[in-house]
């Protein structure tokens, strides 16, 4: 997928300041929660969040299609679902 393509976001989620690991069964649960295929947008906490979560996420089978931080303390993760 080109970096510029729009990619249609169906579900949004904001964890920051939701600890570690409940910010990854929570966004577990939601990708669960969705079709195959489906983007998943997902702000999360720097630090401990950011080096669990996406590497959980890819774990599971999902793919990360875009990682952008958005400010010092925050990263948006884009995911579709497998």
């Amino acid at each position: 997928m080109p970096e510029n393509e729009d990619i249609k976001i169906d579900q949004q989620m904001d964890l920051r300041g939701v600890v570690c690991p409940m910010n990854f069964v929570q966004t577990k649960l939601k990708l669960e929660s969705m079709q195959p295929e489906e983007i998943l947008l997902v702000t999360i906490d720097s630090g401990e969040a950011m080096k669990n979560v996406p590497q959980s996420v890819k774990d599971d089978g999902h793919k990360i299609l875009k990682v952008e931080k958005i400010d010092p303390e925050a990263f948006r993760l884009t995911i579709r679902r497998k």
